[in-house]
């Protein structure tokens, strides 16, 4: 009989939630028709947007505390494996040691500290912050459904009241509900009016305090690590102060190929080679060094009568025959090869990457008047960069150029592109240049990363 009543009672209580539920749903429905005028209380809504916004920040906070404080783990770890490579690596004889391994172990002890008061003081209290929120934010729904309830039981009693048939027993309970509805949403909605405010106001202290522990905790974590740090950096000043003699020193680069593959490869290339009397060598393909150089005339205009005049003009001693020739205006004879043939044809038997040879800007009663480019006539052939020695370099090889700190080098092209080694440049030095002007007697090769480009 117990088992019956209680299974009676359960029934039943099923049975009258599901009624709630179908009223509840009605007077929704007649609510949104306008058929039926529904409670509102526009102070209780604007809390209830404070509230979700508070929720929706307070997760966010939570979820980007719980990011950091993995990345602090992550960085713990790492700093200890960093360290441990540092004890492995540092031999037992070299002084220090035993400081190292104590700065490591303070060094992990700190990381521990760190994570684990930023969890005491700034997780824990955020996950008892955040606690909250699901109570009240259930009690909003359950008022917002007992405010459904008192709306229907409202309607009901006056829609009895106006009914044209009155019938006294259904007006008599239909008023008791009403009291009864009424007086259960009003003690929760009182309950949440208070609740609301005081909890969006409570947001301020919880977010300083918040964000101050965490302040002061990476403040003071880094004063420590900074000494730890500091103390290293002595240990390590004074492991280089007694191995100070053994400094690391620059290397060129080996070269692959030996002198007697040079020789070969120049042979055969002379042998390959039109000979310069030749006035239509083959062509050589695009992009070759050995391309025809070009060769930049300007001047103004001049009358037929300069042309004999420019004719006589004498060649300058720091110009090219070449160059003198073309500015001073020299028309070649017939059936004679052309300077500028003659220096295509050199160009492609030594293989020599093309020279522009810039020429003044005009002829004045025979003479030449110099330009900006005067200056590239004192830079050996097929000139291309300047670079400045860094370190010392002793030469190996008959081909190689001694170096000293500070020495400029001109970079010149190789005569043949195949006989460069990778890390090596050819070139000749700025001074020996200034001095002997013949590239046969100072050319020659150097490891590059024994320099630095300068222009």
């Amino acid at each position: 009989m117990a088992e019956m009543g209680s299974k009676g009672v359960t029934a039943g209580k099923i049975a009258s939630n599901v009624q709630k539920k179908l009223t509840r749903a009605q007077e929704k429905v007649l609510q949104k028709l306008g058929k039926a005028d529904e409670t509102k209380d526009e102070q209780f809504e604007q809390c209830v947007q404070n509230f979700n916004k508070q929720l929706t920040e307070g997760t966010r906070l939570q979820k980007d505390l719980r990011t950091y404080l993995a990345s602090v783990k992550a960085m713990h770890e790492a700093s200890k494996k960093l360290n441990e490579c540092l004890q492995e690596m540092y031999e037992p004889d070299w002084p220090g040691r035993d400081e190292a391994n104590k700065i490591a172990e303070n060094n992990d002890l700190l990381w521990l500290d760190y994570h684990q008061k930023l969890v005491d003081q700034a997780l824990l209290t955020m996950d008892t912050y955040l606690g909250q929120f699901p109570d009240i934010k259930s009690r909003i729904a359950k008022r917002g459904r007992k405010l459904v309830d008192y709306d229907s039981a409202r309607h009901h009693y006056e829609s009895l009241q106006t009914a044209k048939k009155k019938d006294e027993a259904k007006i008599a309970k239909a008023e008791e509900e009403l009291i009864k509805a009424q007086k259960v949403f009003e003690e929760m909605n009182v309950d949440l009016q208070e609740e609301l405010p005081s909890l969006w106001n409570s947001r301020v202290g919880f977010y300083v305090n918040t964000f101050q522990s965490i302040a002061g905790l990476e403040e003071n974590f880094h004063k420590e690590m900074s000494k730890l740090n500091q103390n290293l950096n002595d240990v390590l000043v004074s492991l280089e102060k007694q191995h100070g003699s053994n400094t690391f020193t620059v290397k060129a680069q080996p070269r692959k190929k030996t002198k007697l593959l040079s020789r070969l490869l120049r042979k055969k290339n002379s042998d390959n080679a039109p000979a310069k009397g030749n006035k239509s060598p083959s062509p050589p393909p695009d992009g070759s060094p050995a391309a025809t150089p070009e060769i930049r005339v300007n001047h103004e205009p001049e009358p037929p009568s300069s042309a004999t005049a420019g004719a006589s003009l004498p060649k300058s001693p720091s110009q090219p025959a070449e160059a003198s020739e073309v500015a001073g205006g020299t028309q070649p004879a017939a059936g004679a090869q052309e300077p500028g043939e003659t220096a295509a044809s050199e160009a492609a038997s030594s293989s020599l990457p093309a020279v522009v040879v810039e020429t003044f800007s005009a002829t004045v009663n025979g003479t030449v008047e110099g330009g900006s480019g005067a200056g590239r006539l004192d830079l050996p052939p097929g000139f291309m960069f300047k670079v400045q020695a860094q370190h010392d370099y002793v030469a190996t090889d008959t081909d190689e150029l001694q170096l000293k700190a500070g020495d400029v080098v001109l970079v010149i092209p190789f005569q043949n592109p195949e006989e460069q080694d990778e890390g090596w440049l050819m070139g000749v030095k700025e001074s020996d240049w200034n001095q002997h002007k013949e590239l046969e007697k100072c050319r020659g090769v150097f490891p590059e990363n024994f320099t630095e480009r300068v222009q």
